[in-house]
């Protein structure tokens, strides 16, 4: 009841909202009737749809109830990832997971400014959910980047951008594990705390006035991730049991809906989707690559149009938007990288003529020694009486010592 001296409108919405609050417990406690009419186990209705924009590299569209997810990949090379300054170390992250909630996802009309503490809270969520299901950095060298756009909400957003983002990630051609879904349970304790109902795909006024919001992400075989907030003490074992419990049966249903919408990852990348290939080379020539102040591997991505990224391991990723790009800074990479080996063959160029021989450039920035005695079968008096400057001659690898030079013939193969 209000005193008539203080009614306002601000009394009336607190008496209206104590009023649903309680009716939507005791029906729930008594009956197991939720305010939509559901059983306490039940999900709304679920849809999903992948590919709806055709220019990204991977997209889907989840919906459950009112709720609703855009989830956006993109792919990317190596070293797109974001670097982590930390006080030890600097760490990088090749996967990031990014949530955007706007005020017109519940239909407020407020200013779009930076991401909230609420936003970044539920992308770490998601973003974590999904870190034990992505291939490894050696079965799928790029950074991934998932924006999961709520274009509508009543609860359960950042689960939607979970099952919202699994399947953005299989339809942009990312070889995942496995699939991954998240549900959103609820709690209603009655006032001794003795009765209590959980309650499975809990929405807006349920988590408002409800006790519990716990969130649960897994595959088919497991959880992956946890989230929760309670408003009471606590809860015991038989209520997280419960819990678990019914999770995992609603989970197992939004997987089948997942499933149904794409069963596994596309087996091709989107055509918009950098392509990146990885070569491996000795770690002993990676400052042959680099070159003095980055020089050598300016002029190769100047060159390609190709990204290179190099780890200490001698792995070697090359990015790029085209085949012919990436097959020509595949070339100039092993050809810098070269390592002679006895019978190699080439077309070279004679670069400097000497009384004892002549050096032959076999490779860009690469050469080798031809000595007077290797340039005929018979006996030659004068090198300028066979070579020239600038000659294009065929020369076989003869041998290297053991300081990397090497020495060439151009007589024919022995019989």
């Amino acid at each position: 009841q209000i005193d008539a001296g203080v009614f306002s409108e601000k009394n009336l919405k607190n008496v209206l909202n104590s009023m649903l609050e309680q009716r939507m417990r005791a029906n729930i406690l008594e009956k197991e009737k939720r305010l939509d009419g559901r059983k306490i186990d039940a999900i709304r209705e679920i849809t999903c749809q992948v590919g709806l924009l055709p220019r990204t590299h991977g997209s889907a569209l989840f919906q459950r109830g009112e709720t609703q997810s855009l989830s956006i990949t993109t792919l990317g090379s190596p070293g797109s990832a974001q670097i982590i300054d930390t006080m030890d170390e600097d760490a990088t992250k090749r996967y990031m997971h990014h949530y955007n909630f706007p005020p017109y996802a519940v239909g407020e009309v407020k200013p779009l400014r930076g991401p909230s503490r609420r936003d970044i809270g539920h992308g770490d969520l998601a973003e974590r959910s999904l870190i034990p299901v992505l291939p490894t950095k050696e079965e799928f060298p790029y950074t991934i980047w998932v924006v999961s756009e709520i274009l509508s909400c009543n609860g359960s957003s950042s689960m939607a951008s979970v099952c919202g983002s699994t399947v953005a990630m299989m339809d942009g051609g990312v070889p995942i594990k496995d699939l991954a879904a998240c549900i959103d349970m609820g709690l209603i304790f009655d006032e001794k705390g003795e009765n209590f109902k959980v309650l499975t795909d809990i929405q807006g006024p349920e988590d408002h006035h409800g006790d519990m919001d716990l969130k649960v992400a897994g595959t088919k075989d497991g959880v992956t991730a946890m989230q929760m907030d309670v408003k009471i003490e606590g809860i015991n074992q038989e209520i997280l049991e419960k819990t678990l419990e019914q999770a995992k049966k609603a989970r197992l249903e939004i997987l089948s809906v997942l499933s149904g919408a794409l069963k596994e990852p596309r087996k091709e990348l989107s055509v918009y989707a950098p392509k990146i290939k990885t070569i491996k080379i000795n770690p002993e020539k990676i400052g042959s690559v680099i070159g003095p102040q980055g020089k050598v591997i300016n002029d190769i991505i100047d060159k390609t149009g190709a990204a290179i990224d190099i780890d200490d391991d001698g792995s070697v990723f090359i990015t790029s938007d085209t085949q012919d790009g990436m097959d020509k800074a595949i070339a100039m990479i092993k050809d810098i990288t070269y390592e002679a080996q006895i019978g190699d063959e080439f077309d070279g160029t004679v670069v400097s003529i000497k009384d004892f021989g002549a050096f032959v450039e076999i490779l860009p920035g690469k050469d080798g020694m031809v000595h007077i005695s290797e340039m005929r079968n018979e006996r030659v008096n004068r090198v300028s009486d066979v070579l020239k400057m600038g000659q294009k001659v065929h020369v076989r690898v003869k041998g290297v010592d053991e300081n990397g030079r090497i020495s060439l013939t151009m007589k024919g193969k022995p019989a």
